[in-house]
């Protein structure tokens, strides 16, 4: 089992926020202090370089970034050297569901130990959640195939088939779901500007101008 921290600097409802139920249950520990997070841990920064991989798993603690990204000095957190970046997935949260890149923490959290290889641990973490477990449904595909990538590249490499995937095929997939079409809608935007990346790096640019 990973340890889970989150950093919290109270700029969101604790009545909403899915780390303070996560703490109250003891499945996760909150800081409210920068310097503690630990200096070994996998820090989830979308900001970051490098993709979260399975080359990650000798990281024996994850930590979330439980704040707005609107008041975060990102800087301060430069230093930490396992700083690491989720690849595409999509959000199940009421809030933003069905759309990139809108992870709560702990669809975020979960969705870093599936890809380590800590499925039941992400599937734990979701549940006491009512929408939680859908996040994993979701998902399904992509994180199985992150899941079995060998290091970040090949990570960041089957992001780019999810992002840049032929468009019809793309449509056939998700009109399979009464939601489905409505997803490319309310993405287009940031789809057609993903797919006209030139590398991952572009990518996490281009996302931080969506959050």
């Amino acid at each position: 089992m990973i340890s889970l921290y989150a950093y919290r600097d109270n700029t969101c409802d604790p009545q909403k926020c899915t780390m303070k139920k996560l703490e109250r249950r003891g499945m996760v520990r909150v800081v409210t202090a920068i310097a503690k997070i630990p200096r070994a841990t996998l820090l989830l920064d979308p900001t970051a370089e490098q993709a979260v991989s399975p080359a990650d798993r000798n990281l024996r603690s994850i930590t979330a970034l439980d704040c707005s990204w609107e008041v975060l000095d990102t800087g301060a957190v430069a230093s930490w050297r396992n700083r690491r970046a989720l690849p595409f997935l999509v959000a199940a949260n009421p809030v933003n569901f069905g759309r990139p890149f809108r992870l709560t923490s702990v669809e975020a959290m979960a969705a870093t130990l599936y890809i380590l290889g800590e499925k039941e641990q992400a599937h734990n973490l979701l549940a006491p959640f009512g929408w939680g477990l859908r996040f994993l449904e979701v998902n399904a595909d992509p994180l199985e195939d992150y899941a079995k990538a060998k290091d970040s590249a090949e990570v960041v490499a089957l992001q780019a088939l999810y992002i840049l995937g032929e468009k019809e095929q793309a449509r056939e997939i998700l009109a399979a779901f009464g939601w489905g079409l409505r997803f490319l809608e309310v993405n287009a935007d940031p789809l057609e500007d993903y797919a006209q990346a030139k590398d991952s790096a572009e990518v996490v640019a281009l996302q931080a101008l969506y959050m």
